[in-house]
């Protein structure tokens, strides 16, 4: 029986290979055109700084990377393979796996790792000029991280586990229902984060060289009961709907302040749809669950809501084709503060855009690259979430390749339909925030056209309205002529 550091350990010798021929790969152009620095760029003023900020999180002793890049011994001899891996930039593949591309929409986030156009020449800069040491009086402090096994948001007030499942090192993919489990809450609660972490409790055989390798879970849906429902609710299955969901590689999960969400007392969670797929090894395992809760005595103000949509069983995706494109639509029915935008797609999908529409505004809010392997939620800064009136249709275009190109397709000459396997497809933005009153939506534009000092009539990207005094009433929204 191996333990998860073993089969970390493994990993590493697996990817080697397959890192070391990525070395030889030629770094685009427009990267290596960038290299601006003056004087000799070297690891202990220029590239140790940037590793702190944006690498060693996960490429340290015992976490989720293949090797370590703590000291400069260790990132040495990976040096041209981090000078590629970073000039991929928003294309699968790219490290930090940040995919927003930085040349349109709304550009801050929170807990962004991602790398500036100055870092990313530095690093070509100092690939290409032998990557020297530096002054080791230049090198900045270590940094602290938490253990691999420790918790995003803190040590959490309540953990709970999932039921533990089986999947063969060779299964076909599986899924379907696990069951559920009592929360023992015995006094309702508002969580304010939560956290997913899949634990592994046993593994024979060898894990395939991929990020997915490391892990047998590629989603999982979370529903928790409410005991006491509200007969008067229009959809009784809303509470067990619209929780985060969990997917590969993904960040935790934090609420609006304002808006905490309800896990009442004896409640249940129920873990109703579940991905599983084979990663080499005879895998058990299970998923822990961790909660932050408000103090006692929190009440929100406003309502959290999960606003997902995309295409499901209509997705077509043809077979060899390196270019493809769908489109979904979604009409927000209330005032909306989007906090979270989230593209979820299977192995063919390679980036997704976000537009909103309001009258003859036409507003890209955000395109990210996508990489079945890394799945990204990204979280809007509090004075950049998009701000949209009632009414406002939001676009979202999805881009497929079905081609030899994309090694995350295992065999391009198949046709793919919609589906919950990697092998089927999805399309969907599992987008979040809240919704606000007439007065609630005036409030926050007052908020955002001070933070910004917008002049009236003047137009920000993701608040079509925050440059006006009056708003036009909802109703009125799509004549705009």
């Amino acid at each position: 029986m191996t333990t998860t550091r073993d089969r970390r350990r493994t990993f590493v010798f697996q990817v080697l290979l397959g890192t070391a021929v990525a070395m030889l790969v030629t770094l685009p152009a427009p990267a290596a055109a960038q290299a601006t620095a003056t004087g000799e760029v070297t690891f202990t003023r220029d590239i140790a700084p940037i590793l702190q900020r944006s690498c060693q999180k996960c490429h340290r002793p015992d976490s989720l990377a293949p090797m370590s890049l703590i000291d400069y011994e260790e990132v040495r001899p990976w040096a041209r393979a981090i000078k590629y891996r970073t000039g991929l930039r928003d294309t699968p593949g790219v490290m930090p796996p940040w995919y927003i591309e930085k040349d349109i929409g709304i550009q801050r986030f929170k807990d962004d790792p991602s790398l500036s156009d100055r870092e990313i020449a530095l690093i070509a800069a100092w690939a290409d000029n032998g990557a020297p040491r530096g002054n080791p009086a230049d090198l900045p402090p270590p940094v602290p991280f938490i253990d691999v096994d420790e918790w995003e948001i803190g040590q959490p007030d309540l953990i709970v586990s999932s039921p533990s499942f089986e999947v063969a090192g060779d299964a076909p993919d599986w899924w379907g229902s696990i069951g559920e489990v009592p929360t023992g809450l015995s006094e309702d609660r508002y969580v304010a984060a939560m956290e997913y972490k899949e634990v592994t409790e046993s593994s024979e055989g060898e894990i395939r060289a991929t990020v997915g390798g490391l892990f047998v879970v590629h989603h999982a849906t979370l529903g928790v009961t409410d005991p006491d429902p509200d007969p008067n609710e229009d959809d009784p299955l809303a509470a067990q709907r619209r929780w985060p969901t969990h997917e590969v590689g993904r960040n935790a999960d934090v609420f609006d302040p304002e808006a905490g969400k309800i896990m009442k007392a004896g409640s249940k969670l129920q873990f109703n749809s579940m991905h599983l797929h084979a990663n080499g090894a005879d895998t058990r395992a299970h998923l822990n669950v961790g909660f932050k809760f408000h103090p006692r005595g929190y009440q929100p103000t406003r309502k959290w809501v999960r606003m997902s949509f995309g295409n499901g069983v209509d997705l077509d995706i043809e077979a060899m084709d390196p270019d493809q494109q769908m489109e979904s639509y979604f009409t927000l029915p209330e005032n909306t503060l989007i906090t979270i935008f989230e593209p979820h797609m299977h192995a063919p999908g390679v980036r997704m855009c976000l537009d909103a529409i309001w009258g003859h505004h036409v507003q890209t809010l955000n395109c990210a690259g996508y990489d079945h392997s890394w799945v990204r939620v990204y979280n809007y800064e509090d004075d950049a979430a998009p701000l949209l009136p009632k009414g406002t249709i939001l676009r979202m275009t999805g881009y497929f390749d079905n081609s030899p190109a994309n090694p995350n397709v295992p065999d391009p000459r198949n046709w793919s339909g919609g589906g919950h396997r990697s092998v089927d497809q999805m399309f969907i933005n599992l987008m979040r925030g809240v919704y606000l009153t007439d007065e609630e939506f005036a409030a926050e534009m007052a908020k955002r056209r001070d933070a910004l000092g917008l002049a009236d009539g003047e137009v920000t990207i993701g608040c079509p309205l925050c440059g006006t005094v009056e708003v036009e009433p909802a109703d009125n929204a799509g004549g705009g002529q």
